[in-house]
C-alpha cells in the first residue's frame, strides 16, 4: 500500500490549484485525472483579481499575466446603438494589486499551473480513475485503476476535485440539489471581423437575450456566447452552420474561421456537504453555476487555497484538527450566496419575458453606464466581480473588528512607497499587521508565540481602506483577517492562537517590519 498526506481526484484549476499551494506549503500530495491529457480548449476565461492575488503568494502571477489579455473597455450594444462604454482598465484602483479584468484561458491556465507543479516535482498521474475509497477515521484508503491494474493508496485526507460528476461525492453519497436553466447556449472560438471593441468585451443587449464578444488569445481568437435560437432548441445536435447567421446578426462579428464550438445547458447546484470526516469537496463538485459575472473556476481556486492552508497546518501538526472544520462553513455559506447572486442576474440576461426583455434593451445600459462611472459604483461592482468582498465575518475561526474591517475580511490592500501590504503574504503564514506605532509592550509579549509583526507607517491610503490607527490585526495564510482587534491587547491574540493550537511555519524567532526595515524581536 503506498501512502501519501493527501490525494486529489482531478486535475482541473481546482485539484492543481490545491496540489500546488500543499506543494508550496511543504505537503506531500498525489493529483490524478481520469482524462489522459489536459483539456485543449479555452472553456473558462475570466481570471479574477482575488486569484491573481493567490497566485502572487506562491509566486506564479506574472506567468499568468504575461500569457493573458487585460480587457480595458466593456462596450454594451444594442440594436440602436452603443449604449455604453464602461472603463475595465483600471475599475478597482485602490482596492487591489490587479485592479483589471483579465481574461486566459482555461487550457493555458492549467499548463501554466501543471508546469509550476512539474518544477516542484509533482506529476499529474493521468488517465487514472478511482475505483472506490474508505474513511476508516484514521486514514482514507483509496483503490485507484490505471490501465487495468490497480493500486491501494492511504492518505490522511482525500480532495474530490473532479468537476460536476464528482466521484468522490457520489462515493460519499453527498446530494447535489439545484436545476437547470430553460435555455441552452452556445459557445464559439472564432476568427473574424467586425465593430470589435480590441482588448475588450462587447455585450449586445436586446429584447430577444444576450451575446458577448471577447478576446481569447494573443493570436486574435474571439469568443462568441449567447443563447441558442429557440427554432434549434428542439434540435438533436446544433451545428454552428445551422446557426450562423442568428450568431454574426447577434454579435456583429462576421465570422472566417471557427476553431471549437459547442452548445451546453447551464446547472445550478450547491452540494448538501463539502465535507465527510476525511473527504472533502471542491470545485464543480461542489457547486456548479451560471456563468454569469466568470465566477465558476475562481470559486473552486478560491475554494482550494482556504482547503490548503489548513489541510497543511494540521497535517504538519501547526494546529488543532479543528480549524478543518471551518473549511465547509466558509466555502459552502459563499457558493450559496454566489448561486442566488447569478441566478438573478442570469435569469435577467436570459429572460424571453417581453418585460424583462424591454427594461434588459433600454433601462439596463443607463443603469449600468451611471453606476460604473461614479467612483462608488465602479468599487461595488469590482469587489463583487473580483472576488475581492468575500469574506468569512459567519465563519468559527473569525473574531473581532477594528475600523471598518473585521475579522473574516480580506485584508484591505494599501499601497506605500516602496510597495505594498500584500507583500508579506507570499509567507504563506499567520502574521500580525500594524498601521499605526507598534506597542513594545505587545511586540515582547507576543514573541514566543513566533508569529511575524509587520507594522506600517500609517497613511492616508490606510485609513481609505477602513483600517483603524494603531490596531492589530491576525492575518490568515491565506490572506483574511482572523482576528481584528482596535489596541494591541496580547492576551486576545495568545487566546486565539492557543484556542486553535496554531504555530507558524517558521520555527526561528520571527522578525517584525517596520517600513521594509528588518528589526529583531529580541
Amino acid at each position: 500500500m503506498s501512502k501519501t498526506q493527501v490525494l486529489i481526484a482531478g486535475a482541473g484549476p481546482t485539484g492543481l490549484t490545491l496540489a500546488l499551494w500543499l506543494t508550496r506549503l511543504g505537503v506531500p500530495v498525489r493529483i490524478f485525472d481520469t482524462a489522459v491529457a489536459p483539456g485543449e480548449t479555452s472553456r473558462a476565461l475570466a481570471v479574477q483579481a482575488r486569484t491573481l492575488e493567490f497566485h502572487r503568494q506562491i509566486g506564479i502571477v506574472e506567468d499568468v499575466l504575461a500569457e493573458g489579455i487585460r480587457l480595458e473597455r466593456l462596450t454594451v450594444h444594442t440594436p440602436a446603438g452603443v449604449a455604453a462604454r464602461l472603463p475595465l482598465s483600471d475599475f478597482g484602483r485602490g482596492i487591489s494589486p490587479y485592479s483589471f479584468a483579465f481574461a486566459l484561458p482555461q487550457d493555458i491556465h492549467e499548463r501554466l499551473l501543471i508546469t509550476h507543479l512539474e518544477r516542484a516535482g509533482v506529476e499529474v498521474e493521468r488517465g487514472t480513475e478511482l475505483l472506490a475509497f474508505q474513511d476508516r477515521g484514521e486514514a482514507v484508503i483509496a483503490t485507484l485503476s490505471k490501465n487495468g491494474r490497480t493500486e491501494t493508496v492511504s492518505a490522511a485526507y482525500l480532495a474530490g476535485c473532479d468537476g460536476a460528476r464528482s466521484a468522490v461525492r457520489h462515493g460519499l453519497n453527498i446530494g447535489f440539489p439545484g436545476g437547470t436553466y430553460e435555455q441552452s447556449f452556445y459557445v464559439a472560438d472564432v476568427k473574424g471581423s467586425g465593430d470589435i471593441t480590441r482588448n475588450g468585451m462587447d455585450t449586445t443587449i436586446s429584447t430577444y437575450g444576450f451575446a458577448i464578444v471577447m478576446p481569447v488569445r494573443q493570436s486574435g481568437s474571439v469568443r462568441l456566447i449567447g443563447i441558442v435560437p429557440k427554432a434549434h432548441e428542439a434540435d438533436e445536435t446544433v451545428t454552428f452552420e445551422a446557426i450562423r447567421a442568428d450568431i454574426e446578426r447577434d454579435t456583429g462579428v462576421k465570422v472566417h474561421e471557427v476553431n471549437w464550438f459547442s452548445t451546453y445547458r447551464v446547472h445550478h447546484r450547491v452540494a448538501e456537504r463539502f465535507r465527510a470526516g476525511r473527504v472533502f469537496l471542491a470545485g464543480d463538485a461542489g457547486h456548479i453555476h451560471s456563468p454569469a459575472g466568470g465566477q465558476g473556476m475562481n470559486t473552486g481556486m478560491g475554494d482550494a487555497v482556504n482547503l490548503a492552508w489548513k489541510l497543511a497546518a494540521v497535517v504538519q501538526r501547526r494546529a488543532d484538527p479543528r480549524l478543518l472544520d471551518s473549511y465547509e462553513p466558509e466555502r459552502i455559506a459563499f457558493a450559496r450566496k454566489l448561486i442566488e447572486s447569478t441566478d438573478q442576474a442570469f435569469r435577467i440576461a436570459t429572460s424571453r419575458s417581453r418585460l424583462v426583455g424591454l427594461f434588459r434593451r433600454y433601462l439596463m445600459p443607463k443603469i449600468l453606464n451611471i453606476a460604473l462611472h461614479t467612483s462608488f459604483g465602479s468599487r461595488a461592482f469590482f469587489g463583487v466581480i473580483s472576488q475581492a468582498a468575500i469574506q468569512y465575518r459567519a465563519g468559527p475561526i473569525s473574531a473581532g473588528i477594528a475600523g471598518k474591517v473585521s475579522g473574516g475580511d480580506r485584508l484591505p490592500y494599501v499601497v506605500r512607497a516602496n510597495g505594498d501590504n500584500f507583500d508579506p503574504l507570499r509567507s504563506l503564514d499567520w502574521q500580525v499587521h500594524i498601521y499605526g506605532e507598534l506597542n513594545c509592550d505587545f511586540r515582547a509579549m507576543l514573541a514566543p508565540s513566533g508569529i511575524p509583526i509587520h507594522a506600517f507607517a500609517w497613511s492616508d491610503a490606510a485609513a481609505k481602506a477602513g483600517l483603524q490607527r494603531d490596531a492589530a490585526y491576525l492575518v490568515r495564510p491565506d490572506g483574511h483577517v482572523a482576528l481584528a482587534s482596535p489596541v494591541q491587547e496580547a492576551a486576545t491574540f495568545q487566546r486565539y492562537l492557543a484556542g486553535l493550537a496554531i504555530r507558524p511555519r517558521t520555527a526561528e524567532r520571527a522578525p517584525y517590519r517596520v517600513l521594509g526595515t528588518m528589526h529583531s524581536l529580541a
